[in-house]
Parts: C-alpha cells; sequence; structure tokens
C-alpha cells in the first residue's frame, strides 16, 4: 500500500467514526409532566411545581426547566444543535404547568435528555 493510500484509508475510517457517534437519532417519545426547575424537581422531591410563579422566577434565574413525570423521572430539555443553546425560552410559556411533549429520548445511565418536536399544554390530572 502507498502512503497516500493509507492516509486515505485513515481518514475514512476517522469519518466513519465520526458518523456512528452522530447516528444516534434517540427514541420517539411522548412524554406527559410538569414544567419544573430543576432545582426544585432534585433537592425538594416535588411530584409537582409549587406554584406557576415560582417556576417562572427560578427559571428567570437561571434554573433550568424540567419535565417532571408523574412516575418521578426527570427529562432534561436539550438543543438538538451544536453548539447547544437553553431550552427555557421555549419552556417558559409552560413554567409550573403540565404539558406534552413529543420529541427524542436520550436515555443515558438512568438519565434522560429530551429534544422537544412539539408542546401541548395538557388537563390537569383529577385531584390536582
Amino acid at each position: 500500500m502507498t502512503l497516500s493510500f493509507k492516509r486515505l484509508l485513515g481518514v475514512v475510517t476517522v469519518l466513519m467514526s465520526c458518523w456512528a457517534v452522530a447516528a444516534d437519532l434517540g427514541n420517539k417519545v411522548t412524554v406527559s409532566g410538569w414544567v419544573i426547575d430543576s432545582a426544585c424537581a432534585y433537592t425538594k422531591g416535588l411530584d409537582k411545581p409549587i406554584g406557576v410563579a415560582c417556576a417562572k422566577a427560578c427559571a428567570k434565574n437561571g434554573s433550568p426547566l424540567v419535565i417532571l413525570r408523574d412516575d418521578g423521572t426527570i427529562f432534561l430539555p436539550i438543543d438538538s444543535q451544536t453548539p447547544s443553546s437553553s431550552q427555557n425560552a421555549k419552556l417558559m410559556p409552560y413554567a409550573g404547568e403540565r404539558i406534552t411533549v413529543v420529541g427524542r429520548d436520550y436515555a443515558r445511565n438512568g438519565s434522560h435528555a429530551l429534544v422537544i418536536e412539539e408542546i401541548t399544554k395538557t388537563a390537569k390530572a383529577a385531584g390536582q
């Protein structure tokens, strides 16, 4: 093999490896839950936000908004683009509210990140 062919083969191998890593498209999911700030979701053990004003105040202060499903699973909204950007602006109109999201779930070691494709406000469950 010539040196140039070996270099070409090396470049192709690297490119194919990058493509394989970037090919994870996540799993298409529909998630229903509460839009809550991440600090409350993790440190307070809440099963829903205290209120709309509280969730919005925390988000405005920089706390990332997450989606808390009824079973306690927390979904961190992420951007599908690189470089990534915060998803708070997309979720702020729903802070403290119950929503249903269609998107792509990226699960890793028990955590869930969610690329949001569609958001709808949902009715509160009975007794809430």
